[in-house]
């Protein structure tokens, strides 16, 4: 079970910084003043609503690790 401390630590730090630069994100758009034009949505989000949110993204991370975890288990059994 050790053997799997350091690949946890891993994931751990990648969602971490994720979710790092989404409040970091968020703060810098909390901190401009909302107006009349700020309802419009941006271009990015409007062509790809899921690929900025970062939700999504660390569940695609940890979802790749337990996939990995499964291969390699299935790969030492046989």
């Amino acid at each position: 079970m050790a053997i799997w401390i350091i690949p946890i630590a891993i994931v751990f730090v990648i969602c971490g910084v994720i979710g790092w630069k989404a409040v970091r994100k968020w703060d810098a758009i909390a901190a401009t003043s909302f107006g009349e034009m700020d309802d419009k949505i941006p271009e990015a989000v409007e062509d790809h609503p899921f690929s900025l949110n970062p939700i999504i993204w660390v569940i695609g991370v940890v979802s790749l690790f337990i996939l990995f975890v499964i291969f390699f288990y299935w790969a030492s059994s046989n």
